[in-house]
């Protein structure tokens, strides 16, 4: 059998029902692996230990009886810490919440509950979800395993780093401006952003109230499915969640690519804002197998990446100041020096700006409603460079900014990364797709495809 720190969630429920594997088992394996690489990972602000094995044991007890209690059932997780956790403290990575202690679960915590899944910690992210990889907070930042000298993207830096090491088989995420989607990319793993208001942000420390988006982190598509599945529901205590029917998300998985029709967003990475050659070379490729795959790619063509860009950044600009301008006027020095910088941008903002921007928003909500006339599935760049050494200022500075994933924060269709590749230098290459929204399923399908043909997510980091 695989390490068992390398199982995918599907793969673990098969091992326990063919008791080749017990989650007493897993879980210690993956506490020692935690014990093991974290020091120099950084991905954990806390582990769980004594709860995560009375889970396990309670999970293990329930299998040989003969239960389950979802498609989760004994399967770890980690869980980004913005997320509440009753009993545990929501820090956001900060030193404004160092006490704060959840007096509840987060929605996401109870259907990950209900569903089986074992809760082995909390895990560290870029402050409040912004600010980057900060050394003048009180936890380090999260390292890149494939790199440990190189950052592993953000904000959900930890879900990321710890995916990619084997620490974690699933993990949570949140995703404002492409807080999932760019540690996939950096640490070369799935990460998927639902449509808008699929997942409950309740109890979730929120960094925007419109743009936010709660979803799965892992290392292969269908346990992102999987993941999907067992959070996604209806939630009347979120003034932002949509009351739609959730199907079965990976029910086309197997279906793969014929008859999709891809539309190919080119000018996103060839000229708006052009991606480094490996990059470009990368994304080409995906067009290339999906098209074996017998999908059809065609160019298709959205409103330019700056703009959208732009118009995503002062709505969360804006929003963040909202939330955050009591403790910046009381505490300022509280926060870390990167985070401060981009909250207080908001404070310049006027409300004109505001309904501006979300006026321009509806139009682009439209535009990239329009381009599913012609395709099922878009394909885009993720980050349009590879990861950068994590004390590299000025070039994380840079290509922080150089991506295509805040765009569908902005109009909430739901979008996924996926490893497409590596550089010269052994860094993580990915791809973007993006689907119709509340069409998961077709996104899912896609995705799984290309998957399966280019077996780019079997590769592990060198640590």
């Amino acid at each position: 059998m695989t390490e068992a720190h390398w199982l995918t969630a599907g793969e673990i429920g098969s091992a326990y029902a063919a008791r080749r594997l017990s989650p007493v088992e897993l879980v210690q394996a993956l506490l020692n692996r935690i014990s093991a690489l974290d020091p120099q990972l950084n991905a954990f602000i806390r582990v769980d230990i004594e709860a995560a094995l009375d889970a396990a044991r309670d999970a293990e007890k329930d299998i040989v009886a003969g239960r389950t209690r979802g498609p989760l059932h004994g399967v770890p997780i980690g869980i980004k810490d913005i997320i509440d956790v009753a009993g545990l403290p929501t820090t956001c990575h900060s030193k404004i919440l160092l006490d704060n202690i959840a007096a509840e679960d987060a929605a996401v915590i109870s259907r990950l509950r209900a569903a089986g899944a074992i809760l082995l910690g909390k895990l560290s992210l870029h402050e409040f979800a912004t600010g980057g990889p900060s050394f003048d907070l009180p936890f380090p930042p999260a390292r890149n395993p494939w790199n440990i000298t190189h950052h592993p993207g953000g904000s959900s830096s930890g879900s990321g780093a710890a995916l990619a090491a084997g620490l974690v088989p699933l993990a949570l995420g949140t995703d404002t401006g492409g807080s999932i989607r760019n540690p996939a990319a950096i640490c070369g793993i799935v990460g998927l952003k639902p449509t808008y208001g699929l997942v409950s942000r309740r109890g979730v420390f929120p960094l925007a109230f419109t743009l936010d988006h709660i979803g799965p982190m892992t290392r292969c598509v269908g346990d992102a499915a999987l993941l999907l599945d067992a959070i996604a529901g209806h939630d009347a205590r979120d003034p932002g969640s949509v009351p739609v029917s959730c199907s079965r998300f990976g029910a086309d998985l197997e279906r793969g690519a014929r008859g999709l029709r891809i539309g190919f967003v080119r000018h996103f990475h060839e000229t708006d804002l052009p991606a480094d050659p490996e990059v470009a070379r990368a994304l080409d490729d995906v067009s290339r197998v999906l098209t074996q795959e017998g999908a059809e790619v065609r160019t298709i063509t959205l409103p330019p990446l700056r703009e959208l860009s732009a118009v995503q950044r002062l709505i969360m600009q804006a929003e963040s100041w909202a939330i955050h301008a009591s403790w910046l006027r009381e505490r300022p020095g509280d926060y870390a020096r990167a985070t401060r910088r981009k909250l207080m941008i908001g404070a310049f903002h006027s409300a004109a700006d505001y309904v501006h921007a979300q006026q321009h928003r509806l139009q682009m909500i439209a535009a990239v409603d329009d381009a599913f006339r012609d395709a099922d599935v878009l394909l885009t760049a993720n980050a349009m460079d590879p990861a950068c050494r994590i004390d590299d200022e000025d070039t994380l500075a840079r290509t922080y900014a150089r991506q295509a994933r805040s765009p569908f924060n902005l109009t909430g269709h739901p979008a996924i990364a996926l490893m497409c590749g590596l550089t010269k230098t052994g860094l993580p290459l990915s791809a973007q797709l993006v689907g119709r929204a509340h069409d998961e399923v077709t996104l899912l399908r896609a995705a799984a495809a290309y998957e399966r043909a280019s077996e780019w997510h079997r590769h592990r980091p060198p640590i």
